[in-house]
């Protein structure tokens, strides 16, 4: 099968996600916070590895994320993995999943996984989980190559983010300390979670430019994220404070 790549410098408009989960309620939980996070989409969901591999086989080239559940009725989700990632090398894989055994966790990073999340999983872990994906995604598709430094600040993942660490960290491209702080003394004052809206009123921006803010924090683990209703009855992501920020607001 001909699977489609992306050459430097193209990505996608959206991340196409495929939910491989056999429990419908878990999985709607799922679909329902990726369609609130912003460049992600549902492509399709399965509730065995024979519907993931007929989802894949015609779907492949708009999936690059899987969401992979350990336990399925046809499957051991650790099989499943093998499969994926031998015949799909573009994808990347999370596990979520309720195994917390040493050999399954151990297995599954031998097969290169991106993530494993435990469940019952936290809306704040599921964002930084995507904020990094996308990241990284970004990352790499900009450059045909990278030096150390590049590539380290790519898999920051692979070192702790956020906490109380001394002295200021570096800010990425089109992040600056002032809006930052402004940003979390909303949050702050607030002393509960807001909107981006709610956030971009308090500190005179554009709701587009709150959530850039508010993404790259939920990213580095000091703001969580969650899903709330607004006044219409819609779900919407509301942030909150969720960590020390002075490492990242500091001069």
């Amino acid at each position: 099968m001909r699977e489609e790549m992306y050459e430097p410098g193209q990505m996608p408009d959206e991340y196409g996600i495929l939910i491989v989960e056999d429990d419908f309620r878990i999985a709607e939980i799922h679909r329902a916070f990726i369609e609130q996070s912003q460049g992600f989409r549902v492509v399709g969901m399965a509730r065995s590895g024979a519907e993931a591999h007929e989802l894949m086989a015609h779907h492949a080239s708009d999936v690059q994320l899987v969401l992979l559940d350990a336990y399925l009725p046809d499957v051991e989700g650790l099989e499943l993995l093998w499969a994926l990632r031998r015949d799909h090398v573009h994808i990347d894989i999370v596990m979520i999943t309720a195994a917390r055994e040493v050999d399954t966790i151990s297995e599954a990073l031998r097969g290169g996984i991106f993530d494993y999340l435990i469940k019952p999983v936290e809306a704040a872990r599921m964002a930084q989980m995507l904020a990094r994906f996308r990241r990284e995604r970004e990352a790499l598709a900009a450059r045909s190559e990278l030096n150390q430094e590049e590539l380290d600040r790519v898999l920051a993942r692979l070192r702790p983010e956020g906490g109380t660490n001394s002295g200021a960290r570096s800010l990425p491209k089109g992040i600056d300390r002032l809006t930052l702080r402004a940003v979390v003394a909303a949050l702050d004052s607030a002393g509960k979670p807001l909107a981006a809206m709610e956030v971009a009123r308090a500190m005179g921006a554009s709701r587009s430019t709150a959530r850039r803010y508010l993404e790259f924090l939920v990213s580095v683990q000091v703001v969580g994220a969650e899903l709330g209703y607004g006044d219409v009855g819609r779900p919407e992501r509301r942030y909150r404070l969720a960590g020390d920020a002075s490492a990242w607001c500091e001069e």
